[in-house]
């Protein structure tokens, strides 16, 4: 009696099966495009796309695994579910794949292989339920479980028809993509799913995409396509969807590239752009301090000398910097020494405690950046050299250099007395009184001359600026000249540029923003030090004058400080603007 009872149990699940299928409503027939599926937990409402759905039988949990209803998921995917009277079985046909499930016998069989039917299917209130990640899988289709919401989501695409063997029985590749989202806004970024599969598991090596952006700044539909091909060659047939955006905005294109860029990213801007967004902007607020301390030379000038002899010389005492910058304007090679001299009549020590060197090159942008970042770095130092009284020693030479090189270097030194420091050229062999035979040259336009600042420090208030904001260096009026005396000449003079100027810029707990460069003066190519870290400007060769602008630094607003170092490169263009650009929170 009770196995009559199952029997007929089981006939009217099957015939209730039956009934849904006769009935099942065409709203979830297959598209031709891809679909979003939302299947809550023992709920009877679901979601295709935008459309909500009726189920008569819920996903639920058997055993720990989810359990989806067969026939609803047939007709959203796009194969059959249906009843067979004479066998009295169940046929789905995923593509590729014929299964029949036999409620009787409690069997389910895949292109004739057998299987468990209670470990892939269960008939639950008359109504067949399959097992997510088995059905799934045949499909290709993604899928993931929101445990907070209790709901499936499963992203499914129709199979691209006319997947083949070749002669050598290599299977053609499969091209297939979505979007994260069914709906961007405008200047909202597209994030694109690849999906993309090769059925002999053999990978694909190229990517095919045509209509592809990262960003779209109309409301519309934007046709997308994508073929693949495998290693052998096979290309997949083309696969097309559709972007659709919408006429809410999100960014625009000025903003997009700002919000969206990362750090050493370089924004390719126009005159109009810039004009209007970028030319007359508020100075962020700063407190400037020069740091007295170390003495800094700085030789200059000639910058391109054209005869030997000594391009500058002064005495120091304690901490120093020297800073040189030439040209080699000869028509031979030439040889750059800095000769250090004791004139009192006890030994005095010199110490190295930083320094920024660079190979001869005739790239004046490149020497200049190349010495900053090696100075930059800020790299340990113990190298000492003690010269007797009234001696003179060679602190540093130079590699030779030939017509047209240039070299540029720092070096940060300490002294425990009085020394004098010369910068020397010659086409002969150094001796002892090469630094006392050879001549001064002259003056011709460049910077020169001793000055008692060596870093100037700007602590600056980014908390809360709701404006773009800017802070220029090198203008010589929001950024004055250090003021020195060139002692060869005996006069006055400023450090036009700053060059051998570190700047140390400090912000306390900085808002969300980002921080960018753009050069104003002219050609630019230069290192900055962003919270312990370099960056060079740009990636690669030189920016000119409004060219665009270059992102250094991206702040969350809950950074402690931002800190930035910088020292003005040699062979690039003063003024340039640090560009502080609120961020807001975007959702």
């Amino acid at each position: 009696m009770k196995a009559l009872r199952k029997e007929v149990t089981l006939l009217l699940a099957v015939l209730v099966f039956v009934a849904s299928t006769l009935t099942a409503p065409a709203v979830h027939a297959v598209s031709a495009s891809s679909s979003l599926i939302l299947l809550y937990i023992d709920k009877s409402e679901a979601f295709v796309n935008k459309d909500q759905i009726h189920l008569d039988a819920p996903a639920t949990i058997i055993n720990g695994s989810t359990f989806v209803p067969a026939k609803f998921l047939g007709d959203t995917m796009g194969f059959k579910v249906e009843w067979n009277d004479a066998t009295r079985t169940i046929l789905m046909t995923p593509p590729g794949y014929s299964i029949v499930l036999d409620a009787d016998h409690k069997t389910v069989t895949n292109n004739g292989v057998d299987i468990p039917f209670n470990s892939v299917a269960a008939i639950v209130n008359g109504k067949l339920l399959v097992k997510l990640t088995w059905l799934a899988d045949y499909m290709g289709a993604k899928y993931t479980y929101n445990s907070e919401l209790r709901r499936v989501e499963i992203v499914n695409f129709p199979t691209p028809e006319g997947v083949y063997m070749d002669q050598s029985g290599n299977s053609r590749p499969v091209a297939k993509f979505t979007t994260a989202k069914p709906t961007y806004r405008l200047g909202e970024p597209v994030k694109y799913l690849d999906l993309s599969y090769d059925p002999d598991a053999e990978g694909i090596v190229s990517y095919d995409w045509s209509g592809k952006q990262e960003v779209f700044f109309k409301a519309g539909k934007y046709p997308v396509s994508l073929t693949v091909k495998d290693r052998h060659g096979n290309v997949s047939k083309v696969f097309t969807s559709n972007v659709t955006v919408v006429d809410v905005p999100y960014l625009n294109e000025v903003e997009y590239p700002i919000y969206t860029k990362p750090v050493g990213g370089f924004i390719k801007s126009d005159w109009g752009t810039i004009w209007s967004h970028f030319n007359e902007m508020v100075p962020l607020p700063k407190k400037a301090t020069e740091v007295p301390g170390r003495t800094l030379l700085v030789s200059d000038s000639p910058e391109e000398f054209t005869e030997k002899g000594i391009l500058y010389r002064d005495n120091i005492n304690g901490k120093a910097r020297l800073y040189a910058d030439h040209v080699n304007g000869t028509k031979q090679k030439m040889t750059m020494a800095i000769f250090a001299t004791n004139n009192s009549d006890k030994p005095v020590t010199i110490k190295t405690t930083n320094k920024g060197e660079v190979y001869p090159s005739v790239y004046a942008n490149l020497i200049g950046s190349e010495a900053s970042v090696d100075f930059l770095l800020n790299n340990v130092y113990t190298d000492e050299l003690t010269v007797p009284p009234h001696e003179t020693y060679i602190y540093a030479k130079l590699p030779d250099f030939y017509p047209g090189q240039g070299v540029n270097l720092f070096y940060d030194v300490e002294t425990d007395g009085e020394m004098q420091i010369s910068f020397g050229v010659t086409d002969e062999r150094l001796t002892p009184t090469t630094a006392q035979d050879l001549p001064l040259l002259g003056f011709t336009g460049h910077v020169r001359g001793t000055f008692p600042i060596s870093e100037i420090k700007w602590d600056v208030d980014a908390t809360s600026f709701t404006k773009t904001s800017v802070l220029t260096i090198g203008d010589n009026k929001t950024d004055p000249f250090v003021k020195g005396y060139d002692v060869m000449r005996k006069q006055n003079v400023e450090n036009g540029g700053n060059y051998g100027v570190v700047y140390k810029i400090h912000a306390d707990k900085p808002r969300k923003m980002a921080v960018m460069i753009m050069a104003k003066g002219g050609v630019f190519k230069g290192p900055f030090k962003i919270n312990g870290e370099i960056i060079p400007v740009p990636a690669s060769g030189v920016i000119t004058a409004f060219d665009g602008m270059e992102v250094l630094a991206r702040t969350t607003g809950t950074e402690d400080a931002l800190d930035i170092e910088f020292t003005p490169p040699a062979g690039s263009a003063f003024p340039i603007d640090l560009i502080f650009y609120p961020l807001d929170e975007k959702k």
